[in-house]
Order: C-alpha cells, then sequence, then structure tokens
C-alpha cells in the first residue's frame, strides 16, 4: 500500500522523472531511428481534418516533408500521441485524479486557444516544439536545437511581461462569503477512478499485444514509448512552460534543471547510438527557427502550457487545455498552408545548413561541447535560482493551472 500511495498519490522527483524520460527517448531513438515528438502529428490531424471537409491537401509542400499517409493508429508519432494521453490518464484514474474543471475565467479559454495558435504556428516554423527542437534535438547534436532554446527562453519572458498585465489578467472572480463553514464530502468516486485506471491499462496492454503478434513492432514500440512518456510527465508534472516562467516570475528553477539533467543522460546515450551506426535527425538552422522559437516561447505562456503540460493537464479533465490543443492544431495547420502558399519557406528556410556539430566540432569536440553547455545551463540557472529566488515578479492568477492534488 505504501508503495502504491509513493506511486500514484505522490508526485515524482522531476530529475527522476525527466532523468527516466532522458533515457527512454535515447532507447526510442535506437529501435525507432526517430524522436520524441507530437507536433509533427498535430500537423497530420490537421490535414487529415481538413481532408473530411473536402480540402485536398496532398500538394501542399508541409504534408509533403511531413507526410500524410495513413492515420495516428498507422504511423509510430501517432502511437506516441495516443500513448502519451493514454499513460497520463491512467495514471490519473489510479491516483484518483481526474476532475472536470473550467476556469474561473472564461476569458481564459479564448486566451488559452490563441496562445495555442501561436504556440503551434511557431513549433511547426522551427519544425519542432520542446521536444523535437529541444529535449531530443539537442542529443540529435542539431545546433537548431540550441537556437531554439535559447529563442523560446526569450519568447517566455515576453509572454510573462503579457500576461502580467492588468488587461491580460482582467477582474479576478471573487465569490462573495456566506460565512459558513464549508463541510468536506467524501468524492463518490473513489473507488471507480482507480478501478477505470487498471481497466484501461489491461486494454491498451492488450493492444500492444495485439500489435507485436500482427507484426507491427514499430508501432508497439511507439505505443509502450507513448505510455511511458504520458506516465513520466504526468506523475513528474512535466512542464517546460514552467521551466522558464518560473524562473522570470518566482526564479525557481528546478524544472530547467531536471530537464538539463535528462538531457545529458539522453545525450550521452544518443551519442553511443549514432557512433555505432544510428543516422542522426538534424534540422535546418534558420530564421525560421528563431522566430519560430519567440513564438513558441511567448505562446506557451499565454496558452499556459507547452506541449507536454498540455496534454497530461488535459487527461486531468482540465477543459482549458481541450482548448489550447485545438489552438495547436489550427496553429499547425496554418503554418502547413503557408509555408508555400504564402511563401515562408523561401522567406525564412530556403538555403539555410543543416548544421551537425558531430561534422563540425568533431564527434569526441561534439559530445564534450554539448555536456559542457548543459552543465552550463544547470549551473546558470543554479545561481539565477540563489540570487533571484522570490524576488520580483508578480504571481500570474491561472498561468500555472491547478495540479489534480491542489484542487
Amino acid at each position: 500500500m505504501k508503495l502504491y500511495n509513493k506511486i500514484f498519490n505522490q508526485y515524482w522527483n522531476p530529475y527522476v522523472a525527466l532523468g527516466l524520460a532522458g533515457l527512454v527517448s535515447a532507447l526510442y531513438f535506437s529501435l525507432t531511428a526517430t524522436v520524441w515528438a507530437v507536433t509533427g502529428e498535430f500537423t497530420r490531424l490537421g490535414g487529415h481534418i481538413l481532408q473530411l471537409v473536402g480540402v485536398n491537401v496532398s500538394q501542399w509542400d508541409y504534408f509533403q516533408l511531413v507526410g500524410l499517409e495513413g492515420t495516428p493508429i498507422s504511423r509510430t508519432d501517432g502511437w506516441i500521441v495516443i500513448g502519451m494521453l493514454a499513460g497520463a490518464l491512467i495514471t490519473i484514474l489510479l491516483s484518483n485524479s481526474f476532475k472536470i474543471r473550467f476556469p474561473r475565467q472564461r476569458r481564459r479559454l479564448v486566451q488559452g486557444f490563441s496562445g495555442g495558435i501561436i504556440a503551434g504556428f511557431g513549433a511547426r516554423l522551427a519544425l519542432g516544439c520542446n521536444l523535437a527542437a529541444f529535449f531530443t534535438g539537442v542529443p540529435q547534436f542539431s545546433f537548431h536545437a540550441w537556437i531554439f532554446m535559447v529563442t523560446t527562453a526569450i519568447g517566455t519572458y515576453l509572454g510573462v511581461k503579457v500576461v502580467n498585465t492588468k488587461w491580460w489578467r482582467g477582474k479576478p472572480n471573487l465569490r462573495k462569503s456566506t460565512g459558513k463553514a464549508v463541510k468536506r464530502t467524501a468524492v463518490k468516486n473513489t473507488r471507480i477512478q482507480p478501478v477505470l485506471g487498471w481497466l484501461f491499462a489491461c486494454i491498451y496492454i492488450g493492444i500492444i499485444i495485439y500489435l507485436f503478434a500482427t507484426g507491427k513492432n514499430l508501432l508497439a514500440i511507439g505505443a509502450i514509448a507513448g505510455a511511458l512518456f504520458g506516465i513520466l510527465i504526468e506523475r513528474g508534472q512535466i512542464c517546460f512552460t514552467s521551466a522558464f516562467r518560473d524562473m522570470w516570475i518566482s526564479g525557481r528553477a528546478i524544472m530547467s534543471k531536471a530537464i538539463a539533467v535528462g538531457m545529458i543522460i539522453s545525450v550521452v546515450l544518443t551519442f553511443i547510438y549514432i557512433q555505432t551506426g544510428a543516422v542522426q535527425i538534424i534540422k535546418v538552422a534558420a530564421p525560421s527557427t528563431v522566430i519560430g522559437g519567440l513564438l513558441f516561447g511567448f505562446g506557451i505562456v499565454l496558452a499556459g502550457g507547452c506541449e507536454t503540460g498540455m496534454m497530461y493537464r488535459a487527461m486531468e479533465g482540465q477543459v482549458l487545455f481541450w482548448v489550447v490543443g485545438a489552438g495547436n492544431i489550427v496553429g499547425a495547420t496554418l503554418l502547413a498552408y503557408g509555408w508555400d502558399h504564402l511563401g515562408i519557406f523561401n522567406a525564412l528556410a530556403e538555403g539555410w545548413p543543416q548544421v551537425n556539430l558531430i561534422e563540425t566540432w568533431g564527434a569526441t569536440g561534439a559530445l564534450i561541447g554539448t555536456l559542457a553547455m548543459l552543465a552550463l545551463w544547470f549551473l546558470l540557472s543554479s545561481w539565477w535560482e540563489k540570487h533571484f529566488r522570490y524576488g520580483k515578479g508578480i504571481k500570474i492568477e491561472e498561468s500555472r493551472p491547478l495540479a489534480a492534488k491542489e484542487v
């Protein structure tokens, strides 16, 4: 019982959760030759929706770049997204944490949708979000990931400035007190949620067994990895938005340091796989990366969460993040349209190089240099936390939606 309580009724140390995420993401790359990513699949989903309403997107350059063949259940990226949602939902149910919740200010739905559009557009402009262009991009030794990381940090800082304004926060919803003590009653579904959690877990395991039995091994691996990622982001409450935003507001840097540790683990393992023949995934380092990172960082603060935070919070029953997810799909699809129709590729990405740090610095230099930069990031985060913890900054109402245990 104590072990169950520790696993499902207590959130995990972010260092442990992100360390395991770095390990799983490296193993996933070694087995599938692809990386942990979600917004590419969001873009494909947008394409499928357009196809359903009669729009021919087959000739759009962006969909030819990311591929639109099949459906989410026939793609490994699709199972990563499905698995993340399923894994997060299972642990939420097992911890009896699911509850439908609306934001206290209805304007947050509009703000979340707008932020989701900006973040989705920026992520796909940079060819990846906080995962493919950041957490798994750095271990690939792709220089574009460092550009994205820095510009995302700047974007989140600008976002904090906006959400700190009275115009953005609006008037708080103040409830008149009745003067009477509130009697707390036991939640009726205390036993139902864990049962549903185990039921869904059994069903999902059955799906994985079926995929292996039918020879769809890569899809099965994607389903396993996706579920593990979902469990880790939910139990560790991993959100890249808070990693940056907390530094600007309160000086807290725990999540920032934990992300650095997770990437250090992933870098070492991924480097070994690359040296034994795995093919790197290198993205273009271009103005599109800079602008995309700025927009992504800005958007995730307006939305209240990045792709990882959005997904597990949506599974907690927070309606705001269902709206944010819809905005992400809309933004990613708008970018797919503008890639060729509005000349975005020609203006911001065409002709710029794919910078591979292993080729540029040599294998040893790239490994040592990347680890040194991540160590520097960890040390700078520690310094920032020491000097700016609880310093200047205004608490942003609902910018960090309450976790399940806090409601």
